[in-house]
């Protein structure tokens, strides 16, 4: 996105605010900035807020698989534990 507004020049962002101020007047356009920023802002919280749902549930996830995988060491050191007892003792 960077590179989308190295494009735009000081003459095509002077065109945009007049723009602006024609179509909405110099009393509203503080209105616009205050609402424009308030959505943002609700934009980046919600944003934040899946990110953390994610990192939690894939947290959740990674703490399963751990518990599985330590779970069939444990029974395949059991088993081996097993076989080698009665090699030992045949």
């Amino acid at each position: 996105m960077p590179d989308v507004i190295l494009f735009i020049s000081g003459q095509e962002i002077v065109v945009i605010f007049v723009v602006i101020l024609l179509l909405f007047g110099s009393k509203s356009i503080p209105d616009l900035a205050k609402g424009l920023g308030k959505g943002m802002r609700e934009f980046k919280k919600a944003s934040d807020d899946i990110k953390k749902e994610f990192r939690e549930s894939t947290s959740e996830i990674t703490k399963d698989i751990n518990d599985i995988k330590t779970d069939i060491e444990n029974e395949t050191r059991e088993i081996i534990n097993k076989v080698e007892k009665d090699i030992k003792s045949d």
